[in-house]
């Protein structure tokens, strides 16, 4: 029977509640994407042979015959991978099955039918594969990962600099503390995320085409005058690679674990703003712009809840369930190959797609949002016992008696005011001039370079 609602019907809410948030990730990550990689990968190998002199078998390909095999890797269709799968269901080996759907393809092509058996000549399937998920990583990082992430550092920026001089009570293990401003803390994750942008940029792709268990055995028998090497390097570099030269069977995937960590930080700095953010709207630093027809409960009719930074915290933990366990296993593999990063691979784009999710959920939270700064100066006036960090450092520089303790006999655990404070300062022995700069000191005045700092990411 047809699915006639397949969203509804899918077991994953990334192909269910979700797909159309994250389909762009299913050009690269799904197995349609996968089989059409694998032709990919397969013409390219195959172009090469024809390319290499000392493989008088297989002669330069022509004009017609080069662009029927360009026109079969940029014209893969669903249709294609569904004979593919066809095939599957007899050979029970996915990559055979490509070689198979690519020899009944060509069969009737002129310059290319005499040539059929080297198709997949001396390759074992991980040399297909790896590469295969190689350029997923790699184009998807390009079109998809790292442009969300600059968004979202983009929009932070767009915060910081805006509300660069906006004087913010900080709160160090949630209680009052000295003040910053709103964009300087916007500033702060800016600079950490753009590092983990960086790191996640230059993570390098890597990929393997050197047969069975590495050592380009078969290869090097059957054409012993071929530098194997150099042609390998130069096939992997066409598909935006760098070659691996020592592997087993696999190429170990050491780069997708460091990419999987990398891309695992990067979430970590958002879980810790999408927190951040939630108890900012918390105590009321911001609003969040109302949206016509939307409701914050079934039962409480005022409520405005932050869902987009709950939703993006969320997926944020799955996807980093996900990509820690990629990195902790990919690298392990028994002996010369064993299967177990077969299926595992195939959950890469999983772990991307709830990043995706919390990337996009964040985005539109940050979108959302409005200052209150009436509220930001209102916490900032009931806790004037913060300046007593001020006060009691230039204590120490005239060389008052105990200045920490003084102030913490002062202010610890009381409320302290304006006039009150000042009653102290007035009283202690400084000179005019430093006296007369802790007077005219203010909770919201009180925020050091923190604007400058702001401004300069």
């Amino acid at each position: 029977m047809r699915d006639e609602h397949p969203t509804l019907t899918a077991l994953s809410p990334l192909d269910g509640r979700y797909r159309g948030k994250v389909a762009p990730l299913a050009e690269h990550f799904s197995e349609f994407a996968l089989i059409r990689q694998r032709v990919r990968v397969e013409v390219a190998w195959l172009l090469a042979l024809g390319d290499e002199p000392a493989i008088p078998e297989v002669p330069p390909f022509d004009a017609a015959a080069r662009d029927a095999l360009a026109q079969m890797a940029a014209r893969f269709a669903p249709a294609d991978a569904a004979r593919v799968k066809e095939i599957e269901r007899t050979t029970n080996h996915d990559v055979k099955a490509v070689e198979y759907w690519m020899k009944e393809r060509l069969a009737g092509v002129a310059g290319l039918a005499a040539h059929l058996e080297f198709i997949h000549f001396a390759c074992t399937s991980e040399d297909i594969n790896n590469l295969a998920h190689g350029i997923a990583l790699a184009e998807s990082r390009r079109a998809i990962v790292l442009p969300a992430l600059q968004a979202i550092a983009g929009s932070l920026r767009a915060l910081a600099h805006e509300h660069a001089a906006l004087p913010m009570l900080s709160r160090t293990h949630g209680q009052p503390a000295s003040p910053t401003t709103l964009g300087k803390e916007m500033a702060n994750v800016v600079a950490r995320l753009e590092r983990a942008i960086t790191a996640l940029s230059k993570v390098p792709m890597k990929g393997k085409m050197n047969g069975a268990v590495g050592n380009y055995n078969a290869h090097a028998v059957a054409y012993p005058d071929v530098d194997w090497e150099r042609l390998a390097t130069r096939v992997v570099a066409s598909l935006g690679l760098e070659v691996n030269p020592y592997t087993t069977q696999i190429e170990p995937h050491d780069y997708v674990a460091e990419y999987c960590d990398a891309l695992a930080r990067a979430n970590t700095i958002l879980v810790d703003l999408c927190r951040d953010m939630w108890g900012y709207i918390g105590v009321g630093y911001f609003r969040q712009r109302l949206r016509e027809g939307e409701v914050g409960s079934s039962t409480m009719p005022h409520k405005v809840n932050p869902i987009d930074f709950e939703n993006a915290e969320g997926n944020f933990g799955l996807a980093n369930a996900l990509l820690r366990h990629l990195a902790e296993k990919l690298p392990i593999s028994r002996w010369q190959r064993d299967l177990t990063d077969s299926t595992v691979l195939r959950n890469l784009g999983v772990a991307i797609g709830h990043a995706l999710l919390g990337w996009t959920s964040l985005q539109q939270g940050l979108g959302k949002l409005a200052v209150d700064p009436a509220r930001l100066a209102a916490d900032l006036d009931a806790n004037w016992e913060v300046l007593a960090e001020a006060i009691q450092t230039v204590m120490r520089r005239y060389g008052l008696p105990e200045p920490y303790e003084q102030l913490k006999a002062l202010t610890r655990g009381r409320g302290i005011t304006r006039d009150s404070l000042r009653a102290f300062i007035g009283g202690l022995a400084l000179p005019d001039d430093a006296k007369a700069r802790l007077l005219a000191l203010s909770p919201g005045g009180y925020v050091g370079l923190a604007e400058s700092l702001a401004r300069r990411v």
